[in-house]
């Protein structure tokens, strides 16, 4: 039975906070691409494995809540606002948002992957 597309942000969510890069990365097609930065993004899982390592190494927990869930046939536009919270290489505590835009594929199988991730979609994004 397949899920919702929202539930991309759980299973995200869930792999994040356990550390979990290889889960994260099966949560994306081969070709996905995310988006790091302004006019700067990458294509395919090991570039996309290096993007997601930066997020991980931060040590920090993320908490994705749903803004909206759009699907049409099998495919899916996502936005969800992020927080990601821990504490920095200088010792002290920090908290990072954002807003995103997301666009998911259903799978044969039911899952939605991943297609386009862009962390900063709905916001400003990091120079």
């Amino acid at each position: 039975m397949s899920q919702p597309p929202e539930s991309a942000h759980r299973l995200f969510e869930e792999r994040f906070n356990a550390g979990d890069l290889d889960g994260m990365l099966a949560l994306y097609e081969d070709g996905a691409t995310f988006v790091r930065g302004a006019n700067d993004y990458v294509q395919g899982k090991a570039a996309l494995g290096e993007g997601l390592q930066a997020f991980l190494g931060t040590r920090g927990k993320i908490r994705l809540e749903t803004r909206y869930a759009v699907q049409h046939g099998d495919l899916a536009l996502l936005s969800n606002q992020w927080t990601l919270t821990g504490t920095g290489d200088d010792g002290q505590p920090f908290t990072s948002t954002g807003r995103t835009v997301e666009v998911v594929r259903r799978q044969p199988d039911g899952r939605w992957l991943y297609v386009i991730d862009h962390p900063w979609g709905a916001g400003e994004l990091p120079a």
